[in-house]
């Protein structure tokens, strides 16, 4: 064959060889991502569903604890609504992440209604621990106010579990800002020098006060966590964060801010913000960077 041929022909060759490479190559390295990303939803997704049975099986709890009929009739309504939701969840595919988001918020919704559940009755028992205290001069009035109270007593050991489900502390208005190296808002994320997140953790009456380790996992676009230097325990495994901050909460709505450096090459597209205390996930939320 002339060589003025079989040269170029090589060359050719050689070429197509490498596309072939590359092209395996890089579908290899999505397909890891793509199993990251889809593990880290599963775990998401099954949590959610492991909080829907627990507040499901603690309205029923409750109501073998108490005697007033309204509030049983109540709860009945609120634990079918919960059962639902369940429901709903468990038939939802991990991919569809917009009924996966609206599931969420009634998540929070339900822990809210649950928590005033537990403030009320709470309330109740005081009440009645009063009006234990004046039975001694109104006994003869008063038998049926005292086997309430009485019943009512028997419970305040169950009650120390659901307040710890109703304390689990909630993440709200969560925001991610990339930031140029003057500190003002970078349009793309190739210009981003640090990357600020903020959120609110929302007023908690029930929750204890004092110092909590609150971790900030930012995931880019092919699913990898930006590396803050360390893990924490998450769902029987570690995670990596990203940031973390110890704050001291009081129970009323508190403001963080966390910064992270910039020390890799940053690609436009959608970045996921998670934040996590106490063991559990309290919020997340996704942004598009174009």
């Amino acid at each position: 064959m002339n060589k003025k041929i079989l040269i170029p022909l090589l060359l050719l060759v050689l070429v197509l060889v490498g596309v072939i490479a590359l092209l395996g190559y890089r579908h290899y390295q999505q397909t890891e991502e793509f199993q990251a990303m889809q593990e880290l939803a599963e775990l998401d997704k099954q949590e959610m569903e492991n909080e829907y049975e627990r507040f499901a099986l603690q309205y029923s709890e409750m109501k073998t604890k108490i005697n007033n009929d309204s509030i049983i009739a109540q709860l009945t309504q609120e634990q079918l609504r919960t059962q639902e939701l369940l429901a709903e969840l468990k038939r939802v595919k991990i991919e569809d992440a917009r009924e996966i988001a609206r599931l969420k918020k009634e998540l929070a919704q339900v822990r809210v209604v649950l928590r005033d559940y537990v403030m009320q009755i709470d309330s109740l028992n005081r009440l009645n621990e009063n009006l234990q205290a004046e039975n001694t001069s109104l006994r003869g009035e008063n038998d049926e106010a005292r086997r309430t109270i009485e019943g009512l007593s028997s419970e305040r050991e169950s009650l120390s579990e659901r307040v710890a489900i109703a304390a689990q502390l909630d993440a709200t208005a969560i925001s991610m800002t990339p930031l140029k190296k003057n500190n003002k808002q970078a349009k793309k994320m190739k210009d981003c020098k640090t990357i600020a997140v903020t959120f609110n953790i929302s007023r908690n009456v029930t929750a204890s006060n004092g110092q909590r380790t609150v971790y900030v996992r930012i995931t880019t676009p092919v699913g990898q966590a930006l590396n803050g230097g360390g893990t924490f325990p998450y769902e029987n495994r570690n995670l990596e964060y990203s940031m973390k901050k110890v704050i001291e909460y009081t129970g009323e709505e508190t403001s963080v801010t966390t910064y992270w450096n910039v020390n890799e090459f940053l690609s436009d597209g959608k970045y996921t913000v998670s934040i996590f205390a106490d063991g559990h996930m309290i919020g997340s939320r996704s942004f598009e960077f174009n």
